[in-house]
Order: C-alpha cells, then sequence, then structure tokens
C-alpha cells in the first residue's frame, strides 16, 4: 500500500470539500450529500483551510517569498494616504 505525503492527502481532501460547497445537494448511488447554507459554508471555509495548508507543506523557494514581501512593502509604502483614507472612511 502505498502511504501519501501529507500535501497530497490536504490537497486531496481540499478539493472534495471546495466540490461538496459548490454542487451542494447530490446523491451518489446509496450516498445522499445535503449540506444545507450552513454546511456548504463551512465546506468552502474547510475546502480553502486545507488547500492552503497543502500550499505550505509544498518546499517553494524562499526567493518567491522574499520578492513578494518587497512587492508588497513597496506598495505599501508608495499607497499609505489611500490606505489610511480607506480605513478611516473618508
Amino acid at each position: 500500500m502505498t502511504i501519501f505525503p501529507s500535501s497530497n492527502t490536504l490537497l486531496i481532501a481540499g478539493i472534495v470539500f471546495l466540490t461538496i460547497a459548490v454542487i451542494g445537494q447530490s446523491k451518489l448511488g446509496f450516498l445522499e450529500i445535503n449540506p444545507g447554507c450552513f454546511g456548504r459554508t463551512l465546506a468552502l471555509f474547510i475546502g480553502i483551510v486545507t488547500l492552503a495548508f497543502a500550499v505550505g507543506l509544498v518546499n517553494l523557494p524562499l526567493e518567491n517569498f522574499d520578492l513578494l514581501k518587497t512587492y508588497l512593502a513597496k506598495e505599501i509604502q508608495q499607497n499609505i494616504s489611500l490606505i489610511n483614507d480607506f480605513l478611516q472612511g473618508s
């Protein structure tokens, strides 16, 4: 029996939860899925979180994170007055 890495397991679980959130009520032979509004919202939240954990477990190069961090810092510094106006509601 093959043992899947945890990132693959989380990826599959995330896709299943997102499918439940999108499809909603369905019948698959003897299995019936009827999550309702709260269940669909919860499945969407769980699916997004598990996919985020799966992406986080993958070994990505740190250069990408550094580039993203410097880009976001530069954009925030350039647009700080717009951000303050937005937060104050003006």
